[in-house]
């Protein structure tokens, strides 16, 4: 299941310390103008080693067109890119040789040995963010398209880092930007607060240990009637896509969990005259109805986890059974929201591209 989209499909391959990672696309239009250029800001907002509350991992991210796109134009056929991996260190992850496998806690190394019987040097393999990077080009693409064709608007940004939240005072969901997002390396639009975060995830990474947080997206001017029912809601799409984002634990729409204390006199959107069009008074619904865009904002968070690989010692199990102690070296996030940031809006874009693409066959 490395694949993903009915027309918009995208397939990602390659592990986390292996020669190169990519993507194969498939479905985009042709004679579209397309360049690395397009791809590339994106994948330096997703790179590790780009600030210091992440990890020393030193990677350009500097992807390479294998085929679909010829003098800077879409062919209409499947568009394959890879990015090469260089700052690798297999020695970093001794610990699960044969003889002494050590599973690291609350990480994927155990599962894929359950379920494949082997798995990559590194552990994390296909699991491990590396794999993001695929998401991102293909992300970065389909966003360019919606732009040019439908002006929509895809800005994603960290609300919340362990207990410290981000005042939402101080951003406005309808005008917001990734220029407002990328003024503080962590990606929180809060002066106050990032300042505090970044303290935080400074003394948490010098401690070798980790914390988790939220991302929001807000996705402005996305057309009305995108979704299909019943099991291919946009919502349920948008959680399916959030859900597989490596430390995602958690998606809300609009409301969210809010909505389970409220009354439907209060939680009800009213429909008003808008420019014209119909709108709603409130946006509670988060820009959907039974799963279909209203035209309205569509915005909803993302939870992640600390991330599980720390370099703290920890208790675990050899494979026998016996207890021992695992002590890991290596490059690690202490925190990974401000990296998830592109890859919340990647994701969003691959399956908002898709279901357009879908609903233009019905025309």
């Amino acid at each position: 299941m490395s694949s993903i989209n009915k027309i918009f499909k995208i397939t990602t391959f390659g592990e986390s310390h292996a020669s190169a990672v990519g993507v194969i696309i498939e479905n985009f239009p042709p004679n579209f103008k397309l360049s690395i250029n397009d791809i590339q800001p994106q994948l330096n907002r997703r790179r590790p080693g780009q600030s210091l509350i992440n990890t020393d991992r030193d990677e350009a991210d500097e992807p390479i067109i294998l085929s679909g796109i010829e003098n800077g134009l879409t062919l209409g056929t499947p568009i394959a890119i890879i990015v090469k991996n260089k700052d690798i260190k297999k020695e970093d992850y001794k610990f699960l040789n044969k003889k002494e496998y050590k599973p690291r806690p609350s990480h994927a190394d155990l599962t894929y040995l359950y379920k494949y019987g082997i798995h990559a040097s590194s552990g994390g393999g296909r699991s491990s963010a590396r794999e993001t990077i695929s998401r991102v080009i293909a992300g970065a693409i389909a966003e360019k398209y919606m732009k040019e064709i439908y002006n929509i608007e895809i800005v994603a940004w960290v609300t919340k880092v362990g207990s410290i939240e981000l005042d939402k005072k101080s951003i406005d969901i309808n005008k917001i930007t990734r220029n407002d997002v990328d003024l503080n390396i962590l990606r929180m639009p809060d002066k106050i607060n990032s300042m505090k975060a970044i303290k935080m995830i400074k003394k948490i990474k010098k401690d070798g240990d980790s914390i988790g947080g939220i991302v929001t997206c807000v996705c402005r001017n996305v057309p009305n009637g995108i979704g299909e029912p019943c099991f291919d809601k946009l919502e349920a799409l948008l959680a399916y896509a959030m859900l597989s984002i490596p430390a995602s634990k958690g998606f809300e729409i609009g409301s969210g969990f809010n909505c389970a204390e409220m009354k439907g006199s209060e939680h009800n959107d009213i429909f008003i005259k808008k420019n014209n069009k119909i709108g709603t008074l409130t946006n509670k619904s988060g820009g959907i109805q039974g799963g279909i865009s209203n035209g309205e904002n569509i915005y909803f968070n993302v939870a992640f986890k600390p991330p599980s690989t720390i370099l703290k010692k920890q208790k675990t199990v050899f494979l026998d059974g016996r207890s021992t102690e695992l002590e890991v070296k290596g490059r690690h996030d202490p925190c990974i929201v401000n990296r998830a940031v592109p890859i919340v809006e990647a994701m969003a874009a691959i399956i908002l591209f898709d279901l357009i693409l879908y609903q233009k066959t019905r025309k």
